[in-house]
């Protein structure tokens, strides 16, 4: 429960643009998670991916940052096409967030 309400704020404070709160948070909780559930569970790879998503739409991101989560989201979305197939919405959301990222990396 705990890492799904971690999960839950970590995207709350990316809709509200508090950048650093929700990295630092989803940083702190990607290691219970992956200890908890493991690598592959969708709470990890949501977790995962809300970092991505703080880092790349930061406003005050770096080069480092886009490759950073570029890196995360390629992970997640191979994780995703393996375990719940390239059907399920967040791995077509994953497909999406992963193109933006490398389409922002291009104009940086």
């Amino acid at each position: 429960d705990s890492i799904l309400c971690g999960s839950n704020i970590a995207a709350s404070l990316i809709e509200l643009g508090l950048w650093e709160e929700a990295k630092a948070l989803t940083r702190d909780q990607l290691p219970v998670a992956r200890r908890s559930l493991g690598d592959d569970h969708d709470l990890t790879l949501r977790s995962s991916q809300n970092l991505a998503n703080a880092l790349c739409n930061d406003p005050q991101r770096t080069r480092d940052d886009l490759l950073e989560a570029e890196n995360i989201a390629q992970d997640v979305l191979q994780r995703r096409r393996r375990v719940f197939g390239p059907t399920y919405p967040r791995t077509r959301y994953g497909e999406l967030a992963l193109s933006r990222i490398r389409k922002q990396l291009l104009e940086h």
